[in-house]
């Protein structure tokens, strides 16, 4: 069970290639998917994958961060790391479903926003914000899923819904754990004990309320009925509410941190 994993062995879980991606996760969850491209300003970013489908028979959009399935793929996704051009593609396709009321599912798994000098000069900080401001505006249901690594504001951006999700086998945290233990230690080498006082496994941050539910990880046929059927669940109890009952509740989530 993934619960006897020691935090680190957890975080080379979230990472491992074995995982199922994004892409894979949406064509099982979606019929009729369509991609949407661009940011309407500057580019498309291929780490963001984006547009419309029928979850059952509920229209919804549908944002995720993917990684690549090969070398080549990872170097044009910057390995699951987003640049500004697809925060603002997230961006575009979250009003576009307020304007039209469809609910959004965010899938996330990225190890955080791409730090290149360009995506700074293009405004990363900037879209990230946007994300979040809009994100907890929205006057439509939200649910934010992290399927593998959430790391820092990069993931952060599309983990504001009005609930939050973790795979088993998924991290959620400010930054890696080498990157923690570089700064405490000057050691990458001990993330392992990183990652232990981190507090970035699913059950340490359902217990502390960062998280709402803990979802199997979905690795054949069953499990993703499993996990269509819970998203098909809680998007008609979000559905059930009235636009101020939902922006409360979704802001009272988030104001307890």
């Amino acid at each position: 069970m993934s619960s006897s994993l020691t935090a680190y062995e957890r975080v080379l879980a979230a990472r491992n290639a074995t995982k199922i991606s994004i892409q894979a996760l949406i064509n099982g969850l979606c019929d009729d998917f369509m991609a949407f491209h661009g940011d309407r300003a500057a580019g498309d970013d291929p780490a963001v994958i984006g547009g419309i489908g029928l979850l059952g028979e509920q229209p919804v959009t549908v944002v995720g961060i993917q990684k690549g399935d090969d070398l080549a793929e990872n170097n044009a996704r910057h390995f699951g790391c987003a640049e500004p051009e697809g925060y603002r593609k997230a961006l575009r396709l979250m009003q576009q479903a307020e304007k039209f009321q469809r609910p959004i599912v965010a899938l996330i798994n990225t190890p955080g926003a791409f730090p290149g000098v360009d995506a700074e000069y293009h405004g990363q900080g900037s879209a990230i914000a946007q994300c979040l401001l809009t994100g907890l505006k929205l006057k439509v249901p939200y649910i934010s899923v992290i399927v593998g690594e959430g790391g820092s504001g990069g993931a952060l951006a599309l983990a504001v819904g009005d609930t939050v999700w973790m795979f088993e086998n998924s991290v959620y945290s400010i930054l890696s754990p080498e990157g923690y233990a570089t700064i405490l230690w000057k050691d990458s080498r001990k993330a392992p004990e990183a990652a232990e006082q981190m507090g970035l496994t699913p059950e340490a941050l359902k217990a502390a309320g960062i998280i709402d539910r803990i979802i199997p990880e979905v690795a054949d046929a069953t499990s993703l009925a499993s996990f269509k059927q819970a998203l098909c669940q809680k998007l008609q109890q979000l559905q059930a509410l009235s636009v101020p009952e939902l922006l409360a509740a979704r802001q009272a989530r988030y104001r307890q941190f």
